[in-house]
């Protein structure tokens, strides 16, 4: 079942005056790279994939699960092999990037390739930064492999779930010897081709926009609050906000955070 999350601010909102600082109420995280099932479905680059494409980040269940889809029958095309997965070409050590959009607290990460435990990252049943990367060492398996990645909950008996189809010693980045799995912090944003503008002028119905405040046809930048339907520019491409939320360095609106933005 679908745990309900609220938040004290949103209830607040509900009676007194508008929350700026939005958290969308359903989304949690998944492994944006390389790409997951999920996000494959997301970027379209496998098709008719159902709901998943809209909720890449929702993939919750019970803890303890060794399935694609957590258990949920709207995402269970995430399990169907027929689908022919196209599998990532990576060298032996890993880098496995969690993008999270509601950073709860964490006992842990999981890692199984093909139902076997390979890696356990300790959580320390704290908040995780808005992006995760850990370094997995998967030298003992050779060729097409599926990694189901699993980020434990600390304060829910749920987990987040993520299927990601490898060739592992293929190519790509990693390989040689890595160190053991640690949690990066973020990175930074990448660099735009194109120096921020101020957002569109706004109706005369509404005030000038302050730095919190939604704004459209502008530069993706971290800081903003932005609601759903706006339109940013972000290295030359458009992007469309899916969820209303305030924009945190890791959530550049590119194929890393596709539960927040989709491209146009």
């Amino acid at each position: 079942m679908r745990r309900s999350v609220a938040y004290p601010l949103a209830a607040v909102a509900a009676v007194a005056a508008p929350v700026l600082v939005a958290v969308p109420a359903s989304a949690h995280g998944y492994v944006s790279a390389p790409p997951s099932r999920q996000a494959l479905c997301a970027t379209g680059a496998v098709p008719d994939c159902g709901p998943i494409k809209f909720e890449p980040q929702s993939v919750e269940g019970p803890k303890g699960l060794k399935s694609c889809d957590g258990g949920l029958s709207q995402f269970s095309v995430l399990s169907d092999e027929s689908r022919d997965w196209p599998a990532e070409s990576v060298g032996t050590t890993v880098p496995f990037r969690w993008v999270f959009t509601a950073r709860h607290r964490t006992s842990n990460w999981e890692y199984f390739v093909d139902g076997t435990k390979v890696a356990t990252v300790d959580g320390g049943n704290q908040q995780p930064d808005a992006v995760v990367t850990h370094n997995i060492d998967l030298s003992k398996f050779q060729g097409r492999h599926t990694v189901l990645a699993v980020w434990n909950i600390g304060d829910t008996p749920n987990a987040f779930y993520s299927c990601i189809d490898l060739n592992i010693g293929g190519g790509g980045g990693g390989g040689g010897s890595q160190p053991a799995p640690t949690t990066e912090p973020a990175p930074d944003p990448a660099p735009t081709t194109q120096a921020p503008s101020a957002p569109a002028t706004p109706p005369s119905s509404r005030p000038p926009a302050q730095p919190d405040q939604p704004a459209t046809g502008g530069t993706w930048k971290a800081g903003t609050a932005y609601k759903t339907g706006d339109v940013v520019s972000f290295n030359g491409t458009q992007f469309r906000c899916r969820q209303g939320h305030t924009a945190l360095p890791g959530w550049e609106p590119s194929q890393f955070t596709l539960a927040l933005w989709l491209p146009l």
